[in-house]
């Protein structure tokens, strides 16, 4: 077994640069160090010891004391009012977090609305937001977008976008890529510091090689804590610890390679330490068992309330046996194999797997332990729950059944309440409808203690709507086709939801006939086969299309009819000098009011009206002009004369 030690682990050069301004002051004249010059209370506890102290505010300032700002940087407040009782400022900033507070001083200046992506609560990015008036500061993509939503001019809105110096490369990614499509006057100034994202690369590149990894850095420190998220997210057993006295053999035990980095504020001397604890440790895990060793292995204890591993040797129709390495047999009754009442067995278990499981019982008489694997995903599901809330993760449940003011939704076995406001379903809705049905939802807030859990449902179904948003206007172009539902209508035409995004269909555009009212051809809910006419991204319209412009009805007419053949149409106007009549489609035909009966009528509604269906006789055709004369007399009195104009 080896250990892999990460090149960039340790101070980056905005640190390394702190420090040392630190010890030069300390040792020069002392003064205070207004908040941790660096997240390591191990250097913090060093500068105290050579002569400075840590104050929490300007105000514990003595008059004319020299100051020293941390790495992090401070508010233009904060300075200023050092400024204002005499002290001597000695800046140990990061030269980098003071480019991004210069960058946002000079967007405000400009008019520009500055966005920061980084921790809301982290000193730098607090520091950063001072710098400039009413900046936006996000943790993620879905706050941009819910934002982006809530601001009508976001198209237009002058924007500079800046990143904390430690952010997640993936995250701050995300967030241009989203602002990019909603805005068409974006500036983007990649602040995320290059010695960060070099550590962040190696970090998930040795964790994917590794069996374990471990991270040393304080636990108050936001790059730490990235570098924790990234490499679990490549590597499945993750410690982060602050020095090597939190080392344990235990954390090694199957391990082939293991991987060390840290933080940019851990010093070089307690990554050694570390370093070297983990190959006395990695030498001891590697030593040879013997005869004894494995022999009392054999005879190891069972209690109840233990966790265990063993590897599953049946499966019957009541229990599953497990094999635990030991002289007990373990039994699995099927009850307590899954919290999933519809659950089955063969779609959770299978000979030869290996299944960790919670000791219920042991009967020493009879040599069995009773096990349950639902007591401890019951466990492992809380802890799911409690880093949802933090990683926003998506889960899924059953709806059980409808609360007060709202539903309960089963996750595993753990009762989520979602409020009536977050279930999805516009106001006053029936919640019962929903009970049965699987859902997605997001945890909003979890109080283990006393079992409550809340969740949303319409906030998953916001982010999947913005996604189908985003997905049709990075894709749209004339002429797509979506298969669409008919959502609302006006006298004018329908709108239609093409998949999160609702486009305009005119009613000249629902049919080639003519027509009053779209109700007489589409209802709410229907599903139509539209195309995309025109759209404007700006203002956010599409227009859409139903007629199939393939089918020229002309053309239709023309190889359908000739003069002479008997049409049955319909009328759809009637005028002073006869009626029009749809004979197919989208292809009209005049009636002349002398065509319209055997005897002399005063108007045509004296014998007609809109909507009638008639035969007529197709008495002339005008190629060029596209016009149609017909004659409802001819069929009345075969000898009448027939020549008339095709229109008047």
């Amino acid at each position: 077994m080896r250990v892999i030690l990460a090149k960039t682990a340790g101070f980056c050069y905005g640190v390394e640069r702190a420090v040392a301004l630190a010890h030069e002051t300390a040792k020069a004249h002392g003064g205070a160090m207004l908040g941790s010059v660096i997240h390591n209370a191990n250097v913090v506890a060093e500068l105290e010891r050579e002569g400075m102290r840590l104050i929490a505010s300007p105000g514990e300032a003595a008059a004319g004391e020299t100051v020293l700002i941390r790495s992090h940087g401070e508010s233009r407040e904060v300075l200023e009012e050092l400024q204002a009782r005499g002290a001597e400022i000695v800046s140990a900033t990061c030269p980098n977090v003071r480019h991004i507070q210069i960058l946002v001083t000079e967007a405000e200046a400009a008019g520009r609305q500055v966005v920061i992506i980084g921790e809301h609560d982290h000193p730098e990015v607090q520091g950063i937001a001072s710098w400039c008036r009413d900046a936006r500061i996000f943790g993620n993509a879905e706050e941009v977008a819910n934002w982006a939503e809530e601001t009508a001019e976001i198209a237009d809105l002058p924007i500079t976008m800046v990143a904390q110096t430690t952010c997640i490369r993936a995250l701050w990614e995300s967030c241009v890529k989203f602002l990019k499509k909603e805005c068409t006057n974006l500036k983007i100034d990649d602040t995320i510091c290059n010695a960060t994202q070099k550590r962040q690369s190696e970090a998930a590149e040795i964790a994917s090689s590794a069996d374990v990894m471990v991270v040393v850095g304080d636990r108050k420190s936001a790059n730490t804590r990235h570098l924790t998220g990234i490499c679990k997210e490549n590597c499945t057993r993750v410690y982060q610890i602050e020095d090597a006295d939190e080392l344990s053999p235990d954390m090694f035990h199957g391990c082939t390679v293991a991987g060390l980095t840290a933080g940019a504020s851990t010093p070089a001397g307690i990554i050694k330490e570390v370093y070297a604890t983990m190959t006395e440790e990695i030498k001891t895990i590697e030593g040879n068992e013997t005869f004894e060793e494995m022999l009392d292995k054999s005879f190891k204890t069972l209690n109840t309330g233990d966790k265990v591993t063993g590897i599953v040797t049946a499966i019957g129709t009541t229990e599953i046996q497990v094999d635990l390495g030991c002289k007990q047999a373990g039994y699995i009754p099927v009850s307590e194999l899954s919290s999933d009442p519809d659950a089955k067995v063969e779609d959770i278990v299978h000979v030869g797997d290996e299944i960790e499981t919670y000791i219920v019982r042991v009967n020493d008489v009879e040599g069995y332990a009773t096990l349950s694997k639902k007591r401890l995903d019951a466990v492992k599901v809380w802890e799911d729950i409690e880093n949802a809330v933090e990683n926003k993760t998506v889960l899924e449940g059953i709806v059980t059944e409808e609360n007060k003011g709202g539903i309960v939704v089963s996750v595993k076995g753990v009762r989520v309440f979602v409020p009536a406001s977050q279930s999805g379903l516009p106001k006053d809705s029936d919640l019962s409808q929903l009970i049965k049905q699987r859902v997605q939802l997001r945890i909003t807030e979890v109080n283990r203690a006393r079992r409550r859990v809340v969740g949303s449902i319409k906030a998953v179904q916001n982010e999947a709507r913005a996604a189908a948003q985003a997905e049709i206007w990075a894709n749209i172009e004339v002429g797509k086709h979506y298969d669409g539902v008919v959502k609302s209508m006006t006298s004018y035409g329908v709108f239609v939801d093409i998949g999160g995004v609702d486009g305009m269909v005119h009613i000249s555009e629902l049919s080639w006939s003519r027509i009053k009212n779209p109700a007489e051809v589409v209802s709410v809910g229907d599903h139509l086969d539209v195309y995309v006419l025109s759209f404007d991204p700006e203002k956010h319209k599409i227009s859409l299309g139903v007629k199939d412009r393939t089918q020229n009805p002309w053309d239709v007419f023309m190889n359908t009819y000739k003069v002479g053949d008997v049409a049955n149409v319909r009328i759809v106007k009637l005028m002073t000098f006869g009626a029009f009549a749809e004979v197919v489609p989208g292809v009209d035909g005049l009636i002349h009011i002398s065509q319209i009966a055997d005897r002399r009528i005063d108007k045509p509604s004296d014998v007609l009206a809109e909507g009638d269906k008639v035969d007529a006789k197709i008495i002339a055709i005008d190629e060029d002009k596209k016009k149609i004369s017909l004659s409802i007399r001819a069929l009345l009195t075969p000898a009448a004369e027939e020549e008339t104009p095709v229109e008047e």
